[in-house]
């Protein structure tokens, strides 16, 4: 299991790094909602993402919901392919920004 990790770019641009699973989303998730607290806008590029389970998908899910919920715009870049078919098979492959 490789660790997952997110790099701030500036100006409410992020950078995800590593696995999404199971293993390492919670943890993702805890540090993102303190990160993304004074963006104004969320942009994640999720090119360096190297695997992704169901877990992985829901974090991006999970990240849509606080957008939703603060009122910010939210775009995910360089989706990997793996999880471009998660959310196709899940039927949200329209519903990702």
């Amino acid at each position: 299991m490789s660790a997952a990790s997110v790099e701030v770019l500036g100006e409410g641009r992020f950078a995800v790094r590593g696995s999404l699973r199971f293993e390492t989303v919670p943890a993702l998730w805890r540090e993102t909602r303190a990160l993304f607290r004074d963006a104004s806008g969320l942009s994640l590029d999720l090119a360096a993402v190297t695997e992704v389970d169901s877990a992985g998908l829901a974090l991006l899910i999970e990240w849509m919901r606080e957008a939703r919920r603060r009122g910010l715009a939210i775009h995910f870049l360089n989706m990997p392919g793996q999880m471009q078919t998660l959310a196709r098979v899940s039927g949200l492959e329209g519903r990702l920004p």
